[in-house]
């Protein structure tokens, strides 16, 4: 960063005070380039910020996850649920993370060495997370480029069939093609860097998704029989509601706000000091909830008009897109369907390419801080990398589909395992780091730059003792779940 971290200088009752002040030295020029003494690269600005960090919370977990989670889990009451964490536990976590990286500015790896050098596993943890997620998570973007692909060249009819989407999954090379293509497009983005790629690319992609959300929400929304698949999803109905509501809300957060994995952590390190992170979080929530609740706009009452929102429908999980919606798009006619699911399926597309770019640069962000490497080494090391990881995931549902841990798919195996375990205990043991290692005012005091953090206190009970025990309630109850013990 070009600016001092001035916070330092505040004089915290914490037992890291000459680790904090080694952070706040090595943050002036952190190595973002493989050479020691090079400036790390930044935003512009805060509006720069605000959208590369809503691009990254803004993904697959909106548009794809969200919906068929409110679908499975009663609509309106998952939503209630889902807002009030967001506001609570979504809040603490983002602006604790953004936070602990522009104050070391550094990647996850290195950030929590800087403020605690017998915490620096911690580091490591949130490096693994995303190193795991994105070839899954480009295996699912592939999917979802297949579909573009499909209806920009005019054979939406073929997608609406009832074995098109299991077909594809299980064919290797169409799968590997469209993962690997996902993938590339990715890799040549984040190769121009922050400002070049990763922000242009934002700024470009953020407004285009809002217009198209809106654009097929408001054409949804004209279908007949779609007032009731409003109200399913919109009003809450408290007899509905149960463990698994909250359970499945909270898991929601981790994936759809990009907590957890070392994405924010990696963004915050590229935020100027005179931006304000308070403003910047409550920003980056709104954006980031508005795109879930009008993807469940598109979604749920779809799925209302075209089956009367029978259980099989809403309770057909990941499906859920893949399967209704082109059978919707085609009552519409070959060109009328062709073109609503060119556009849809381009916003999807749009809405995994930010996430995916957000992963990409925070795990090369991670190579680079811990091997030294040029940019250009570390974007093609991560290029290469997550396309041999990605490969069993690819061809979980065909070649592979035999290989099942645990009763899951690869790709399934693989979502649990990031999703339900190791990002409840990353967050955990954030909570903990914060709140009784370095103490709330390290990050308080750095939140405080540019003035007043009118949340403070909120921040420093939810980060103590409220977030804590929520979250070790996910991870305990998801692998008492997955073992058998009970079912949500």
């Amino acid at each position: 960063m070009e600016e001092k971290d001035t916070s330092l200088a505040t004089g915290c009752e914490s037992p890291t005070a000459d680790a904090s002040n080694e952070a706040a030295q090595s943050a002036q020029t952190p190595n973002a380039g493989g050479e020691v003494g090079k400036k790390r690269s930044s935003f512009t600005g805060k509006i720069g910020f605000v959208l590369a960090a809503a691009g990254s919370a803004v993904g697959l977990g909106n548009i794809w996850r969200f919906p068929y989670l409110a679908a499975k889990y009663g609509g309106g009451i998952f939503i209630l649920t889902y807002i009030i964490l967001a506001v609570t536990f979504g809040f603490v976590l983002m602006i604790a993370e953004i936070a602990i990286g522009r104050k070391t500015g550094a990647s996850a790896i290195n950030a929590f060495k800087k403020l605690h050098k017998k915490w620096a596993f911690l580091g490591i943890l949130c490096a693994v997370i995303p190193i795991i997620i994105l070839p899954y998570y480009s295996v699912i973007g592939g999917w979802v480029g297949k579909y573009f692909f499909t209806y920009l060249t005019g054979s939406g009819a073929a997608a609406a069939g009832d074995t098109f989407f299991s077909s594809f999954i299980a064919s290797p090379w169409q799968s590997l093609l469209f993962f690997a293509l996902f993938v590339t497009v990715v890799f040549v983005i984040v190769l121009f860097g922050v400002e070049k790629g990763v922000e242009k690319t934002s700024k470009f992609l953020m407004p285009a998704l809002v217009l198209l959300t809106i654009g097929v929400t408001i054409y949804t929304l004209t279908m007949p029989n779609s007032l009731e698949g409003v109200k399913y999803y919109l009003l809450p109905d408290f007899k509905k509601f149960s463990i698994g509501t909250v359970l499945g809300a909270l898991g929601q957060l981790f994936y759809s706000m990009s907590l957890a994995m070392g994405i924010m952590i990696t963004y915050g390190s590229y935020m100027k000091k005179e931006n304000k992170i308070e403003s910047s979080v409550h920003q980056i929530e709104v954006f980031d909830t508005g795109i879930a609740l009008l993807a469940g706009l598109m979604i749920v009452p779809a799925a209302f008009v075209f089956s009367d929102g029978s259980p099989e429908t809403l309770g057909q999980g990941p499906g859920l897109m893949f399967v209704a919606l082109p059978k919707v798009f085609q009552t519409f006619g070959p060109v009328g369907g062709g073109i609503l699911g060119a556009l849809f399926f381009a916003l999807v597309l749009f809405a995994a390419l930010t996430s995916a770019i957000s992963l990409m640069e925070t795990v090369i962000s991670i190579v680079i801080d811990k091997f030294r490497l040029s940019r250009r080494k570390a974007c093609l090391i991560t290029y290469i990398g997550t396309l041999l990881l990605g490969i069993p995931s690819a061809l979980g549902f065909g070649a592979f589909k035999k290989v099942s841990i645990g009763g899951m798919t690869i790709l399934d195996m693989m979502d649990f395992l990031s999703n339900s375990v190791l990002m409840p205990i990353a967050a955990f043991l954030t909570c903990v780091f914060i709140g009784y290692v370095i103490q709330c005012k390290t990050i308080t005091d750095e939140i405080e730059l540019n003035g007043k953090f009118a949340m403070k206190k909120f921040f420093n009970v939810m980060v103590k003792y409220v977030c804590p025990i929520g979250i070790a309630a996910i991870l305990l109850t998801s692998i008492l779940d997955v073992a058998g013990v009970f079912k949500l």
